[in-house]
């Protein structure tokens, strides 16, 4: 099976297979690639509809040469050094992470600041860090971090310099189910209002009676789910050291 990065060619590949409705798996069947690989590079590139062979090989181009420079992460470089961990490795790491919540249907920047504050040890970044690390503007980190504080997945709290981090729970996916079920309890509700307005006999009131169960049901299986989980399987993670290791 090839390695390495993708072709011009293979990406024109990518292109046509999209257009013709085929999966991923066989797009990368047809190249004789992981189906990983191709899904990686669908989600990093516009996703299905917006996917374009020419522009992501541009860019491919670009982040290659960002590689190359100087990384501006050095703060966060230095903490992992005595880790022994490989710099590029986490790097690729992340990307795939952002791009697995991008095709779980996360846009691409609450994406980004969700993975950058996940995979860091301390699990919490100021906005100026996730600036740095993510070399985009404030305004689209501010934006991020209010659609992730709406989902309950980070939050913010002051630190000593009394400037706004922001941290992910030990909790941060229970929080983001229970907001999930309270998401869908929103819809029972209003399904329901449906059925008396339009009467209990109609066929658009049976319709969206349907669905209110439908969703009562998910809804509580999510938080009895939730709680379970939380009770039965949750660990907590290492507090982040004061003074970093030796090398």
């Amino acid at each position: 099976m090839p390695g390495g990065r993708l072709s011009e060619q293979e990406r024109r590949q990518i292109a046509s297979g999209l257009a013709d409705g085929l999966a991923y798996a066989e797009i990368a069947r047809r190249l004789d690639r992981p189906t990983s690989t191709v899904t990686r590079e669908v989600m990093r590139n516009g996703g299905p509809a917006s996917y374009r062979a020419d522009l992501a090989q541009r860019a491919t181009g670009h982040r290659a040469q960002r590689r190359r420079q100087p990384a501006p992460r050095s703060r966060e470089a230095t903490a992992r050094e005595p880790y022994g961990r490989d710099p590029e490795e986490v790097r690729a790491y992340e990307e795939h992470f952002i791009t697995v919540l991008m095709g779980s249907g996360m846009t691409k920047m609450p994406a980004q600041v969700l993975g950058c504050i996940l995979t860091s040890d301390a699990g919490s970044l100021t906005a100026s860090e996730l600036v740095q690390r993510l070399q985009v503007s404030p305004a689209s980190v501010s934006k991020a971090v209010a659609f992730l504080e709406s989902q309950d997945l980070i939050r913010r709290e002051r630190d000593e310099r009394r400037r706004d981090r922001y941290l992910v729970d030990a909790d941060v996916w229970y929080q983001s189910m229970l907001a999930s079920a309270r998401s869908n309890l929103q819809l029972v509700e209003v399904a329901r209002q449906g059925v008396t307005v339009l009467g209990p006999d109609t066929p658009a009131a049976a319709r969206l009676e349907n669905i209110a169960r439908f969703l009562d049901f998910v809804a509580e299986s999510i938080i009895r789910a939730a709680e379970q989980a939380r009770d039965v399987l949750h660990t907590k993670p290492e507090p982040a050291p004061t003074d970093a290791p030796e090398a």
